[in-house]
């Protein structure tokens, strides 16, 4: 039975393609005797069949090697194509975190959209998210990897504007889809960069050829340079991160999987892609930059924010600045706990939320508070959410971020402060963000605002529960560190910056200070708030470059290319109208001009000829 399992891994994303497809036809309304909602259950039930079959193949796969499976594709004038796939432990794993979180988020949707309209076309995205996700794990093959981007990157478009409707939902869907197109392009050129020199795409030959692999310098830095830039925009880094902000106008189920599990989409090719890029030390020392920039960056704006959904993506683009930062420094291991720990606590965060954006009225945090009488269960979650999310021992993050801190303790203590500077920040962001919602008392607009309905709750708690037992599941693992080396430097700098920046953030926005709390100079103010000007950076040169390059485009389209299709049009009409007045119906007319058309057209091919012979008898 174990052994029939692991051979059918490849179900894992069928069963959640299926259900997508199943789904379609309560999308545009073919089926309408019984309502959308089966849509929903079909969608539930191929994800439990997902999760389930996971969870038993990682048990028959645990402490036995990883195994490739081929399929092959296309062969045809000496390329050939084939689809790998690897099953090993690190990436069962994964399929259990992608299709667990997936199964708790459609449980939760089914309560969020119980009277949405747009309910069967969302859950058939969400089957093509999860099949997507579980593909990309599996894949052991570069190019099929940016295939399957693509098809997230579509996904998220149409998820993004499920609602299209409303002209800021539309906005953000095409800013979502045209910023990751920017990654994406620069992607592709890597991926054909590296092919000339290594000539395979398979992430295992890929890692034996960069062992022993001396190529040019510069090459191999352009090429990996673009190799990084698509998970740039996948991880939403700067300056390819706003679309994570934008992508927040979709409906808040999707969000769940998005701000955990889709933004590591990127982080996973660039691990798996960490042996290519320690061919180059421009390439990793830009990786640890973009990463440390967005991490500090990320980490300040958000604490400017007043959009409660804001509040959390750029915490989103923090995290995942750390994984940069891992891969970076080739700290493997640390950057797959980062993403593992960061997607529990970050789904149970946008959950906890999420039930405040159902049945408030605003969203804007500064306008709510005294929600912890009113919605416990919600602020339950929400404190688990951050301690799961920072320093705090023993929950899964601290061992991430510790693994992080003391694999850079000796060589990167610049690193390490910046690591001990994000945690503090992260946890004063994200209490400042408890205070203004569930602490102080009631505002007009947080008068009438109960707990979420069972079904939004239910999946709420069980998440809650795997982010408070995550740590045993890793120690049952043999993920953790030993106690007895455990670098107690580095586990009290991060216990002590928890500490201090929730102990800050406590006396700011849960006690009698005034508010809003403002910094001393507004500039400053502003611009934490606007994100660093970043938007009107992109207006005045992305924005308008395209602008500009499509009004040219447009004018050469109308004035060159339908103005020749129009002139041959208008010669050809005006000629037909010529020759309709000049018929006359006589056959001898007829007869005339063709002997006439023939003998000018004799004369003219055989002019040469006679040229040559008409000069003889003249000289």
């Amino acid at each position: 039975m174990a052994q029939y399992l692991l051979d059918t891994i490849w179900l894992i994303p069928v069963y959640a393609l299926i259900g997508g497809l199943l789904a379609i036809p309560w999308s545009p309304g073919i089926i309408r005797k019984t309502g959308p909602r089966p849509a929903g259950y079909v969608n539930v039930v191929m994800t439990f069949f997902s999760f389930f079959h996971a969870v038993f193949a990682f048990f028959a796969i645990w402490n036995h090697p990883a195994k490739e499976v081929f399929i092959p594709w296309l062969s045809t004038a000496g390329l050939h194509l084939t689809i790998n796939l690897e099953i090993s432990a690190v990436n069962l794993g994964a399929l259990i975190v992608i299709t667990g979180l997936n199964l708790l988020a459609q449980i939760y949707a089914i309560g969020y959209m119980e009277m949405d309209w747009g309910w069967g076309r969302f859950f058939s995205l969400l089957g093509l998210f999860e099949a997507g996700l579980c593909s990309l794990v599996l894949c052991n093959d570069l190019f099929f990897s940016y295939v399957i981007l693509e098809i997230l990157t579509l996904g998220t478009y149409l998820l993004v504007g499920l609602w299209f409707s409303q002209p800021l939902v539309v906005t953000g869907a095409r800013d979502a889809f045209l910023t990751k197109r920017v990654g994406d392009l620069f992607l592709l050129m890597g991926v054909l960069g590296l092919w000339t020199l290594s000539g395979t795409w398979n992430y295992t030959e890929l890692t034996v050829w960069a062992a022993t692999a001396n190529v040019n310098p510069t090459i191999i830095t352009l090429v990996c340079l673009g190799l990084i830039a698509g998970p740039m925009g996948k991880c939403a880094q700067f300056p390819l991160h706003l679309w994570l902000d934008e992508a927040m106008e979709g409906p808040v189920p999707s969000t769940i999987l998005r701000s955990s599990v889709v933004v590591a989409s990127g982080a996973w090719v660039l691990i798996k892609l960490q042996p290519v890029f320690s061919l180059s030390p421009v390439a990793s020392a830009v990786i640890v930059a973009i990463g440390a920039v967005t991490a500090i960056g990320g980490a300040l704006i958000a604490i400017a924010q007043i959009d409660i959904k804001r509040c959390l993506s750029y915490s989103v683009s923090v995290y995942m600045g750390l994984v940069f930062i891992a891969v970076g420094t080739q700290q493997n291991e640390a950057a797959l706990l980062l993403v593992i720990t960061h997607a529990l606590a970050a789904a149970l965060l946008v959950m906890s939320t999420g039930g405040i954006v159902w049945n408030s009225v605003t969203q804007d945090v500064t306008q709510l508070g005294g929600l912890w009488s009113r919605r416990p269960m919600s602020g339950i979650a929400f404190i688990i959410g951050t301690l799961g999310l920072i320093g705090f021992p023993p929950l899964g993050s601290f061992w991430a971020l510790f693994k992080l801190a003391d694999g850079l303790w000796a060589t990167h203590p610049i690193l390490v402060a910046i690591v001990i500077v994000v945690n503090a920040l992260t946890a004063f962001s994200l209490t400042r963000e408890f205070g203004l919602i569930f602490g102080g008392k009631p505002k007009q607009m947080s008068e009438r605002s109960p707990e979420a309905i069972w079904l939004m709750v239910l999946p709420m708690m069980i998440l809650c529960g795997f982010v408070l037992h995550l740590p045993l599941v890793l120690q049952s693992l043999s993920l953790l560190p030993d106690w007895a080396t455990l670098n107690k430097d580095v586990a009290l700098l991060l216990i002590w910056s928890s500490i201090f920046g929730c102990s800050i953030s406590s006396i700011i926005y849960l006690g009698n200070i005034p508010k809003p709390i403002r910094l001393p100079w507004q500039g400053l103010q502003d611009l934490f708030a606007y994100d660093f000007y970043t938007p009107k950076l992109y207006k005045i040169t992305i924005i308008f470059g395209v602008a500009q390059l499509s009004k040219f485009a447009d004018m050469l389209d109308r004035f060159v290319v339908d103005g020749i299709v129009n002139f041959v049009g208008l010669f050809s009409l005006l000629g037909g109208e010529g020759l309709k007045y000049s018929n006359t119906g006589q056959t001898q007319s007829y007869a005339l001009t063709v002997l006439l058309g023939v003998g000018v057209l004799g004369a003219w091919v055989t002019w040469p000829f006679w040229g040559i012979q008409l000069m003889d008898l003249i000289f």
